[in-house]
């Protein structure tokens, strides 16, 4: 089975790319940020029945 190109320049443009330092996240991972936004509204709802009695 041919190969397309030489097995010895395997990933010659990967290894020569400069390394970039990663950006800070600036958002929550989207699963946490739905259970605070879950749990504000729990309050929400708490409160509302509170002010109801």
């Amino acid at each position: 089975m041919p190969s397309h190109g030489s097995l010895t320049k395997a990933g010659k443009v990967r290894s020569q790319t400069p390394k970039i330092p990663a950006k800070p996240k600036k958002n929550l991972a989207p699963r946490i940020r739905n259970r605070k936004e879950y749990l504000r509204y729990l309050q929400k709802l708490q409160q509302g029945a509170m002010i109801r009695r």
